[in-house]
């Protein structure tokens, strides 16, 4: 770690990157000063160091309990009133490579040959009618998916939904040895640079102009979701109690399974609520932090924003997330991107809170085996709503795991004739060649491995319970 004041070799770095940034022009002036600043944050070693005695549970008053909101008035048009404040916005800088796709994530195809953004404008376009009113969507591109996305919007332009795109920041990846962007090293490509991780939010909401004219037609407060989230659907109760209680800043958490003791938890500190995250946690308090007993929720970055609010903290430079290093190597040359995390960005809003929300708003889909979950019986699709089936009696989904076979989207997609039936399943192992026959159902624990070099096909109609 840097020591706390800046030393000659760290000035002189800045100094240094300060003119190799004013020449790329490829980016905005705010972009560039946005970039130095963060790396000088970053020399400067001025990370929050977190004292583990003062961690303290957050109270109900903190972390509201989702049962306790007040119920909606059953009035449409206090419904209009309230839904005419919002504005949903999508992550949306994703690209699917980990799937094996090229192009933006939110075009997979999820359900009834739907992808991300059809459900999420379906939703959306639903609320409009039914309430008459206007709620926009806006998305927040990253170079890697900013053309894909305006061709893919195109096909939206006869629906009663205003989308609105804008580009999250462009930033010069950093070479370790000499603190030099790497486009000055003639790296004129994309693998030069990065997207800065979506802490970046807030001030590309602002820079882009985004943010001004939608304060200027009476909108209030964002919603935001990882485009990838399918459980993040806009949600009165939580809409109403915020806009009730004047909270600047809302995260929704959910309770820790075994499955996510990686996430990010809420915890009062020093008397403000903030996020602490993994990385932020010493090897010694490692083991503490994944145990469910002790922190027993999890950021599913299902965030709501009061845009003022961020107008304010944005133009005061208040803003100053905890850095997160990501190491990273490009033709055989070590870099660095710095990146920050919108969740991290609560300690700084007044009157901020999370909300304790059911397991149903964090369905995320980061792998196939989550898309094996949302295509099955286990789901069912209403007004671009993806709804959990009533027949499974379990509260947990099922745990899947699939092997390498299975990774992209059109090699999963190729093994299955259909998707099995699973509202009877606990677990699933698959590893080898492994083919699926139409119509197979799965119930219990199911473990299936075919043999090196063997092909194996699940014959159709099959059931299989308990077996190895």
């Amino acid at each position: 770690m840097a020591t706390a004041t800046l030393n000659l070799t760290d000035a002189e770095k800045i100094t240094k990157l300060r003119s190799a940034v004013s020449g790329l022009n490829q980016i905005s002036e705010n972009e560039k000063s946005g970039f130095v600043s963060l790396v000088s944050r970053y020399l400067s070693g001025e990370a929050q160091t977190i004292e583990w005695s003062k961690i303290k549970t957050p109270t109900d008053e903190v972390v509201v309990p989702y049962d306790s909101l007040a119920p909606l008035p059953n009035d449409l048009a206090e419904t209009k009133k309230l839904l005419d404040k919002l504005v949903v916005l999508k992550l949306n800088g994703g690209l699917g490579t980990t799937m094996g796709c090229t192009g933006p994530k939110s075009v997979i195809e999820v359900r009834n040959g739907l992808t991300f953004l059809d459900l999420i404008v379906i939703q959306i376009e639903s609320l409009n009618s039914k309430y008459g009113c206007n709620v926009p969507l806006l998305l927040m591109n990253s170079f890697n998916t900013h053309d894909d996305t305006l061709k893919i919007v195109d096909k939206y332009t006869n629906s009663n939904i205003q989308i609105h795109t804008f580009n999250q920041s462009q930033y010069p990846r950093l070479v370790v040895e000499d603190f030099m962007p790497l486009p000055c090293k003639g790296q004129s490509g994309k693998d030069g640079w990065y997207p800065p991780g979506h802490g970046d939010v807030f001030s590309s909401l602002m820079n882009s102009g985004k943010l001004d004219a939608l304060l200027a037609q009476g909108k209030e407060y964002i919603f935001a979701a990882n485009s990838d989230n399918l459980g993040a659907i806009v949600d009165l109760k939580i809409l109403n109690h915020l806009i009730q209680n004047k909270n600047e800043y809302c995260m929704e958490v959910t309770p820790k399974t075994l499955a996510d003791v990686k996430g990010g938890t809420l915890i009062s500190y020093e008397g403000k609520v903030q996020l602490l995250e993994i990385a932020q946690v010493a090897d010694e308090n490692i083991n503490e932090f994944k145990s469910i007993e002790k922190f027993k929720i999890f950021n599913t970055n299902n965030l709501w924003l009061n845009m003022k609010a961020v107008k304010r903290l944005v133009e005061a430079h208040a803003l100053k997330m905890e850095i997160i290093p990501n190491p990273k190597e490009v033709d055989g040359v070590k870099v660095l991107q710095l990146e920050t995390a919108a969740g991290a960005a609560i300690r700084f809003f007044d009157n901020a809170i999370g909300i304790n929300v059911p397991r149903s708003r964090f369905l995320p889909v980061k792998a196939t085996s989550d898309l094996l979950l949302v295509q099955s019986d286990l789901y069912t699709l209403a007004d671009g709503f993806v709804v959990r089936n009533k027949a499974r009696t379990s509260p947990a989904n099922p745990s899947i795991e699939l092997g390498p076979e299975f990774k992209k989207v059109g090699s999963f997609l190729s093994r299955f004739k259909s998707i099995p039936s699973i509202i009877e399943l606990d677990n699933l192992k698959v590893s080898g060649d492994v083919w699926f026959g139409a119509g197979v159902t799965l119930k219990g624990n199911v473990s299936i491995s075919a043999k090196p070099g063997v092909k194996l096909e699940i014959p159709d109609k099959a059931v299989l319970e308990n077996k190895v």
